[in-house]
């Protein structure tokens, strides 16, 4: 739920990037937080144990305007996308105001990506709150792979979803950047709009 600084004329945000191991969840951050200019961005955080880590920053988006006259601040943050840490995703899931789903565009990834996403959805009930109405918005992320290995976008939707829960969706490679703002600037609308 999005907190409201009243002093500061502030609302705060937070987003979490989703999604099976290895699927670009960091890398995403990453890249946003590379790009973002240095007077309004936090700090990249990296909450790590032994086995897993979590990374955050938050930042003041330059081109969503006010929110009757509140500036808006978006906390971002990835969770360890390896199955035995689910009760590190349910904390962080925690609070969210939005998620961006990063499935991995592998075609032997599709397995993952429908159980992580089959995951979220029972989290965020979990939290009380009904996933159909819950802000996401679904990245395809690695579209750069081979085309023998690379799944169509038509079988990712079909296997996500897409069209059921009419999700915008974004093409990316988050290595190189593609796609990765066009899927920060749709999650934060939806965001907004539900404010």
């Amino acid at each position: 739920m999005a907190l409201i600084n009243v002093a500061a004329r502030e609302i705060h945000c937070k987003i979490v990037y989703y999604g099976p191991g290895m699927c670009g969840k960091t890398t995403n951050l990453q890249y946003i937080h590379s790009q973002v200019p240095k007077e309004v961005k936090g700090d990249l955080l990296s909450i790590a144990t032994e086995t897993e880590r979590t990374l955050f920053f938050d930042f003041l988006p330059l081109d969503l305007g006010k929110v009757r006259g509140f500036q808006t601040r978006f906390h971002l943050y990835t969770v360890p996308g390896q199955v035995l840490y689910e009760r590190t995703r349910v904390a962080v899931l925690n609070g969210a105001d939005g998620v961006v789903f990063v499935a991995d565009s592998h075609k032997a990834k599709m397995q993952e990506n429908i159980n992580s996403l089959r995951e979220l959805a029972q989290n965020i009930t979990r939290q009380n709150k009904r996933f159909a109405d819950f802000p996401v918005v679904l990245q395809y992320n690695k579209r750069d792979l081979p085309p023998d290995v690379l799944a169509p976008v038509e079988m990712m939707d079909h296997f996500l979803g897409v069209k059921k829960m009419n999700w915008p969706r974004i093409e990316a490679i988050a290595t190189k950047g593609v796609g990765v703002f066009e899927t920060l600037r749709a999650i934060s609308r939806v965001v907004i709009s539900k404010l």
